[in-house]
């Protein structure tokens, strides 16, 4: 797609076919593409490109930077906006649900890594519990006086 807005129900058909054509490239030729878009200045067409391309590498931080883009289309003055604006208010509508799932994700990764670091201390202590009763039941046990032999205390 060119930097030039085709009339309206073309280019969000165009930018539908782009995301299209997005999804289908591998890891690296997304990569290559996002480096190809660059930096998209004010033209809402190429933040819109830029942000569909973001949206598939499906990291958090390039969630927030596809929003971020989105949010300029739609605060975006120029006629040339448009046509893009109901897109783009669906689009940042997902990314914000998108931002809130990864949060939670993370929140939840978070807790599971506390309670798996709390659960590694409690098996250390648990281990070393095991290791004195071990070491009690190991010794061997006193010796205690046999009735018949018992020594005269002296005086």
């Amino acid at each position: 797609l060119s930097a030039e807005t085709p009339q309206a129900p073309g280019v969000v058909t165009a930018l539908l076919s782009y995301a299209d054509r997005l999804h289908a490239l591998s890891p690296t030729d997304l990569a290559a593409e996002i480096v190809v878009q660059g930096d998209p200045g004010n033209v809402a067409l190429r933040q819109m490109q830029l942000a569909l391309a973001l949206i598939h590498l499906r990291q958090p931080a390039e969630t927030a930077r596809a929003l971020g883009l989105v949010q300029r289309v739609i605060a975006h003055t120029g006629p040339e906006s448009l046509p893009l604006k109901p897109l783009a208010r669906l689009l940042a509508h997902r990314l914000m649900e998108q931002r809130k799932l990864e949060d939670t994700v993370e929140r939840q990764n978070q807790q599971l890594r506390e309670s798996q670091r709390r659960i590694d201390v409690l098996n250390e202590r648990l281990e070393a519990m095991r290791a004195i009763e071990r070491s009690l039941t190991t010794r061997p046990p006193a010796t205690a006086p046999q009735p018949g032999n018992s020594r005269p205390t002296s005086p």
